[in-house]
C-alpha cells in the first residue's frame, strides 16, 4: 500500500514536526492547517513530497473536503493525524460560551471530523488505515487553569478508545499520543498566560508545568514526532486504543 499521510495543524510546531518526519518515513504528506500561509510555507520544506491544504477542522465539510484532495493528488490514504488544536488559559470563573464552543469544536470536533472522514475514505479504499489523535498529559490528569484544553483532551483519549472497537473489523487502528511540555509558540502563550494570571512572569509560568518532568528538560517537537512515527509504521499494527504519554516522565500509568 502507497504511504500517504494527512496531518491537521500542521503550519507549525508538533504538527509541522510530525509532518517533516513522516516525510522522512518515507510518506507523501499533505499538511492541513486553518492559516494559509503558514502552511505553505511548511510544505515547501517536503518539496514534491508534500502539499498544502487550508482547512478549519471545526468544521466538518472542510475535513472531509481535505481527504478528497488528498486522494486526488496521492490516490490513497494510509494515516491520518489529527493534531490540530487550540489551548487557551481558562480559570473557570473567566470561561464564556463563545470559548467553550471554539475549544471544543476544535479539540473534540476536529478529532471526531477527521475520524469520520478517514474511516469512510479507508474503507471507499477498500483497505486499513491508522488513525492518530493529539490527546495530552492533560487529557490523562487533570491540569489547573486549563478546564476547556484539559477537558476537550480527556474527550479526545475516550473517543480514541471508541474508535479503536468501532472501526477494528475494519483493519482500522486508532491510537494517541500525549505529549507534555512541548516547546511550541502555543506552549509559551500558555505559559505566559498562567504567568499573567497570577502576576508573574513567563518563566514562572513554564515552570508550573515543567517542575515535575522527571528527566528534567522540557520536550521539542521531535520528541513527539518520533512516537507518531512509530504509531504509523507498522511495528504499531497490533496496537489500538492507547494513549502514549510522551512527557519526559510527568505523568506515570
Amino acid at each position: 500500500m502507497k504511504k500517504v499521510a494527512l496531518v491537521t495543524g500542521a503550519g507549525q510546531g508538533i504538527g509541522f514536526a510530525i509532518a517533516k518526519r513522516l516525510y522522512k518515513d518515507g510518506f507523501d504528506v499533505a499538511m492541513v492547517d486553518y492559516n494559509e500561509n503558514s502552511v505553505r510555507a511548511a510544505a515547501k520544506e517536503l518539496g514534491e513530497h508534500g502539499i498544502a491544504i487550508k482547512a478549519d477542522v471545526s468544521k466538518r465539510n472542510e475535513i472531509f473536503s481535505a481527504v478528497d484532495k488528498v486522494i486526488e493528488v496521492y490516490g490513497d490514504l494510509s494515516v491520518i493525524v489529527n493534531n490540530a488544536g487550540v489551548a487557551p488559559t481558562t480559570p473557570i470563573e473567566s470561561i464564556t460560551p463563545e470559548q467553550f464552543e471554539k475549544v471544543y469544536s476544535v479539540n473534540a470536533g476536529g478529532v471526531l471530523w477527521g475520524t469520520q472522514a478517514a474511516s469512510e475514505a479507508f474503507q471507499k479504499l477498500n483497505h486499513g488505515g491508522k488513525i492518530i489523535n493529539a490527546c495530552s498529559q492533560a487529557g490523562v490528569v487533570g491540569n489547573p487553569n486549563l478546564m476547556l484544553y484539559s477537558s476537550s483532551k480527556f474527550a479526545v483519549r475516550g473517543m480514541t478508545q471508541i474508535a479503536a472497537r468501532d472501526l477494528a473489523d475494519y483493519g482500522i487502528t486508532v491510537n494517541a499520543y500525549a505529549p507534555g511540555i512541548v516547546k511550541t509558540p502555543m506552549m509559551m502563550d500558555i505559559a505566559h498566560q498562567v504567568g499573567v494570571n497570577a502576576g508573574k512572569d513567563d518563566e514562572w509560568g513554564m515552570q508550573t508545568f515543567s517542575k515535575d518532568i522527571a528527566l528534567k528538560r522540557l520536550s521539542e517537537p521531535e520528541d513527539v514526532s518520533a512516537v507518531v512515527s512509530f504509531l504509523a509504521s507498522d511495528d504499531a499494527n497490533y496496537i489500538t486504543g492507547q494513549t502514549i504519554i510522551v512527557d519526559g516522565g510527568m505523568q506515570f500509568q
